[in-house]
């Protein structure tokens, strides 16, 4: 018999959440998540963030033992990394459902149960927050960047051809099993080609992809950590991702 998500087992859906100095978006992220009627875990990967982001986790979970937890790295190696290694860990944990959540509240918390209903009910194995597909939701953001983030979106279409209308979204449910056949340690990337290529690796597996319509809010606290080199890497790895496709060496 199935469990519903009401009644999540400690061992099947976690949340892991890359930090670094989000000091001022910590505490209400993980309450948040933690005031949900269902029974998520987190996991934070914290760069040894310079604002004690870390020693707050700490403190807090003394007061949500055995569900929160906390893997502090030496120094700030990237969003990629971060997610592989929090991967690793969930898997060795033997979690089920395993998801990717940004700490500054871009995603809405509440959204968590949409992907987990789409991997569990609906049959995905990877649940997508898309904010393209029913239109373009996003709020608080310039123009520049909704027609950066839109557009990269097709460009990746065009190239890969994948059919997913957000392709650089970053708030994800995956099955554990895509990400036990997806070769953790071929990931190459570690910014916006990263969300890319764990698709395209999914994809390239032949792993049923969902998207699930939410609406992303740009964060009022704290500093974003977009960067140039972040999406050059994305524009060229891209390209990059295909060949190695086509090469069969992906």
């Amino acid at each position: 018999m199935q469990l519903s998500l009401t009644t999540l087992t400690m061992s099947e859906g976690i949340v892991i959440i890359p930090t670094y100095n989000e000091i001022e978006n910590i505490e209400g992220i993980i309450r948040a998540v933690f005031s949900l009627h269902k029974n998520f875990h987190v996991l934070i990967v914290d760069d040894n963030s310079p604002d004690k982001t870390a020693e707050k986790v700490i403190e807090l979970q003394s007061e949500f033992q055995d569900k929160l937890f906390l893997s502090v790295r030496q120094k700030k190696s990237g969003l990629g990394t971060a997610y592989v290694h929090g991967f690793k860990w969930a898997l060795k944990h033997d979690y089920d459902y395993i998801f990717e959540m940004d700490a500054d509240f871009s995603h809405n918390p509440n959204d968590l149960v949409k992907l987990y209903d789409a991997c569990y009910s609906n049959g995905a194995d990877v649940a997508i927050g898309s904010r393209y597909v029913t239109g373009v939701n996003v709020v608080n953001w310039p123009l520049s960047r909704v027609l950066l983030s839109y557009f990269a979106s097709v460009y990746v279409r065009m190239i890969t051809g994948m059919k997913i209308m957000d392709a650089t979204a970053g708030f994800i449910c995956y099955h554990r099993e895509v990400l036990e056949k997806i070769n953790l340690d071929k990931i190459e990337f570690i910014g916006y080609a990263f969300q890319i290529e764990m698709k395209y690796r999914a994809f390239a597996k032949n792993f049923n992809i969902q998207e699930v319509p939410v609406i992303f809010t740009d964060r009022t606290k704290g500093q974003s950590k977009m960067s140039g080199s972040i999406i050059k890497e994305a524009i060229f790895g891209v390209i990059s991702l295909r060949l190695k496709k086509f090469l069969n060496q992906l």
